[in-house]
């Protein structure tokens, strides 16, 4: 696969350790650094300046992890499980790839689009067949796989009711999950109980809604960061990190944190 300059930009900026974001002089490391890659769509992904305040909660999620647990984050707009692994872009995770790496898997927002061919999966058969080579993938390099349920997107019913969105999605890879023996994030309930708490104003300023725009399934800075720290707990109730791999996880964290890199050409 020929990758665009903003793809290889992308990727020289994808593996971002904590310490490059905030200095945390009282974590020293005493354990060896190991990198959390991100496989997922546009909820996930790196965002650049022309699409602020627009922020995926893979640029976030360093800002809970210990600084030698460096984020490594692929994820990109639109991908599906299918088209991510059609377009080459698993393939490049597994050559960078190392034992004892985790490989976060966060597919289902475009596995849904079931009039694009390119991106569709059925959920009890072909979206489950393509979450198993990136199990597998993992696995066969020594990496430990981790499957995250898709994050909900803002839906209210006119009671006020948070409504799922994603189908049979998320009870198939529950389902695998279980099957396989990998580690599960369930944020897609995480974050349906949490819009549910905020209610339907509130969430309003977690999305992106802006003066010219109403988002309600990407993130602005206040929504990703809620929603790494989700990951990062569940990062920890799951037993994939430990408790001394997390930190800030009561912490208010700074919209100012996030930053956009410039497009690139």
């Amino acid at each position: 696969m020929s990758l665009s300059r903003r793809q290889v930009a992308a990727a020289a900026l994808a593996a971002v350790p904590l310490g490059a974001a905030v200095s945390s002089p009282a974590h020293a490391s005493r354990h060896s650094s190991r990198t959390l890659y991100i496989a997922g769509d546009s909820t996930a992904a790196q965002k650049y300046v022309s699409a602020a305040p627009e922020t995926g909660w893979g640029m976030a999620l360093p800002f809970f992890l210990h600084k030698d647990r460096v984020v490594s984050n692929h994820a990109v707009n639109g991908r599906s499980s299918k088209s991510f692994i059609d377009e080459g872009r698993l393939d490049v995770i597994l050559s960078a790839i190392r034992p004892g790496d985790l490989l976060l898997i966060q597919f289902g927002h475009n596995d849904e689009k079931t009039t694009d061919p390119t991106r569709y999966t059925e959920p009890w058969s072909t979206y489950q067949e393509y979450l198993r080579r990136y199990v597998e993938g993992a696995r066969a390099r020594g990496a430990r796989p981790v499957l995250a349920t898709s994050v909900e997107r803002r839906r209210f019913d006119g009671a006020g009711k948070a409504l799922p969105s994603h189908g049979e999605y998320p009870a198939a890879m529950r389902a695998l999950a279980a099957e396989e023996g990998v580690a599960l994030l369930d944020v897609q309930a995480l974050s349906l109980a949490l819009w549910q708490e905020l209610g339907v104003e509130e969430t309003k300023a977690y999305f992106n809604w802006t003066a010219t725009e109403q988002d309600n399934t990407h993130f602005n800075p206040p929504g990703a960061i809620a929603v790494a720290r989700m990951v990062a707990r569940e990062l920890v109730r799951a037993r994939v990190l430990a408790p001394r791999d997390v930190l800030r996880l009561e912490d208010e964290i700074p919209d100012s944190w996030i930053t956009w890199p410039s497009d690139v050409e």
